[in-house]
């Protein structure tokens, strides 16, 4: 997939830098031994932070400034990693849905940025844009119905909305059935060190659980 970020977030975030893990890959229902993980981590986060701390975490302090620069309320919008370690840091369960989508929300909570991750065979077209949501645009966000993504970082593809860091779209969501994995990463912090870490990590969980060699990333500004 070749992406390109628009104007429209370079104009709020000059320094964004993203990346994108492609990776064949096998999905299960349950992987124990993610949630080993995924619980190890949220006994770590809740002796480190509170739902107030977690807002100055570099990766989400600045997702809520582009929300905001783009005209979006980010404490009704949360983005997904603020959603995902708010819960944890309330003593409530993670929702468990498929390793695939275990796995993505281990890596947003580890490094704190909100990242997508698509069944890239449904993408349509070899494009994805990264712009800012107008009104009226239809978006279905995963479990959620209608989103109003107006003024919301959105990726593109040739259809349309695909993922946003608050929800990403029923359309190209992964299922069991997904071999073909791509995770896009969004540093609006710009730190690059970072974020290719969260990719390298990425690429070690799904070694670990998901039967891959765990493809290649790209960075992307």
């Amino acid at each position: 997939m070749k992406i390109i970020v628009s104007e429209e977030i370079e104009s709020v975030c000059p320094g964004f830098v993203g990346a994108a893990v492609e990776a064949q890959v096998r999905n299960t229902e349950y992987c124990p031994e993610l949630w080993v993980e995924i619980n190890e981590l949220g006994e770590r986060l809740r002796k480190e932070l509170t739902t107030e701390s977690l807002k100055e975490l570099p990766g989400i302090a600045a997702t809520r400034r582009v929300y905001k620069a783009c005209g979006k309320d980010p404490s009704r919008y949360r983005p997904a990693s603020e959603q995902l370690i708010r819960r944890m840091l309330q003593g409530k369960e993670l929702y468990q849905i498929d390793t695939l989508v275990d796995l993505v929300n281990l890596a947003s909570i580890a490094f704190g940025y909100s990242i997508g991750g698509f069944d890239a065979d449904k993408f349509v077209g070899d494009t994805l844009t990264l712009g800012v949501g107008r009104e009226g645009e239809p978006y279905e966000g995963i479990g959620r119905g209608p989103l109003n993504i107006a003024g919301l970082p959105v990726y593109r593809d040739a259809l349309g909305g695909v993922g946003t860091p608050t929800s990403d779209h029923e359309r190209t969501k992964m299922t069991l059935e997904t071999t073909h994995l791509v995770v896009l990463i969004n540093g609006y912090d710009g730190n690059e060190e970072r974020v290719r870490g969260n990719a390298e990590f990425i690429q070690q969980l799904v070694r670990k659980y998901c039967q891959s060699d765990g493809g290649s990333y790209t960075v992307y500004r």
